[in-house]
């Protein structure tokens, strides 16, 4: 247990998610409401080295919900991780201000830095799961990864009527490097063919072969086009930083034969735009619960926890252990995902 704060700091790190700010203003809101005092730190933990600190109140996150990104600003500071000298100057800023709390909304590098960051001063720390990839594997979902998954699956509407127009196949990169959950659930609730994840290890050739066996089996039941659905990680594992959307159209334009069917296939990554847009309601209930969680923890006198979400209750994790925790696809999704392709 430590010392209950009265003053604490909120900044969002790393890439940016859809909300973030509904995350930051149920912290600001649930803290006032407690008589605490609350400081935005601006773009992460470079604003902190830069002593780039305001005081927030209710006002200060009004007609913020509705809205993507993150109000606060966020970037990427890797020296935090591994200079001391910038680590203190960083502190010195809070120290400074008075800051005896943190909340760190963010993915796994930000945890880290919260977790430095508490064993070395002392200073509170709580972490929100702010990132779309949904790769902390102690929470059933992360602040974002709904709304990028919606975004996704708007996207491959659209391209769906245009392919489905044409007669041709489109194969789509989602992001995901390390998780393919966006793939998995954009998939699914897109009505793709095949969809291929980092988490399942083949070789192109087997990806291939997998991605034809799904083809033949759509077109021979009168199906006239296809969708593909692969996370960006399958280009960034050995090997296979050359299979990427853009070459598996390619391949299957040249290996017609092997589909049994006239293929006209086109790469489309959709890229940071799954990042943006208004977050869908289940990301502003999501951030709204959490955020008061982290408030909650400060208030009970605890520290280096991170929040999170398991079968729809709060929980709470050390973050030294949830940054060490690894995301499992869910295997009975991609079975799942196979039938409904049949």
């Amino acid at each position: 247990m430590t010392k209950i704060p009265h003053r604490i700091g909120i900044l969002t790190s790393g890439g940016d998610a859809p909300g973030m700010n509904a995350a930051i203003r149920a912290v600001v809101r649930s803290a006032l409401y407690y008589d605490m005092e609350v400081y935005g730190i601006r773009d992460g933990y470079l604003g902190m080295k830069r002593n780039e600190v305001e005081p927030l109140d209710a006002g200060s996150v009004g007609d913020i919900i509705h809205r993507g990104g993150t109000f606060l600003g966020t970037a990427r500071l890797p020296e935090f991780a591994t200079d001391r000298e910038v680590r203190e100057v960083c502190y010195s800023t809070l120290r400074e201000h008075g800051i005896e709390g943190l909340v760190v909304c963010g993915g796994d590098g930000s945890y880290r830095g919260a977790n430095l960051l508490q064993k070395e001063t002392g200073i509170p720390t709580v972490g929100l799961p702010g990132t779309i990839d949904n790769d902390l594997g102690y929470t059933d979902f992360t602040i974002g990864f709904d709304t990028a998954v919606n975004t996704c699956v708007d996207n491959i509407n659209k391209l769906r009527d245009t392919m489905a127009s044409h007669g041709r196949v489109s194969v789509v990169e989602v992001m995901g490097r390390n998780c393919g959950d966006i793939a998995v659930h954009s998939g699914i609730a897109a009505g793709a063919e095949a969809i291929l994840v980092p988490e399942i290890h083949k070789t192109d050739n087997q990806w291939l072969d997998y991605i034809v066996r799904k083809l033949r089996v759509s077109f021979g039941r009168g199906k006239k086009y296809g969708i593909i659905v692969m996370a960006e990680g399958i280009n960034m594992t050995p090997k296979m930083h050359h299979f990427t959307a853009d070459y598996i159209a390619s391949w299957l334009n040249a290996n017609a034969d092997a589909v049994g069917h006239r293929v006209d296939a086109r790469g489309c990554v959709i890229g940071h735009v799954q990042r943006g847009g208004s977050p869908t309601a289940s990301d502003r209930i999501l951030a709204a619960r959490m955020g008061e969680a982290a408030v909650d923890v400060l208030r009970e006198g605890k520290t280096n926890l991170c929040v999170g979400i398991r079968r729809n209750r709060i929980i709470t994790t050390p973050i030294d252990e949830a940054v060490e925790m690894k995301n499992h696809v869910d295997k009975h999704l991609i079975a799942l995902a196979d039938i409904l392709a049949r």
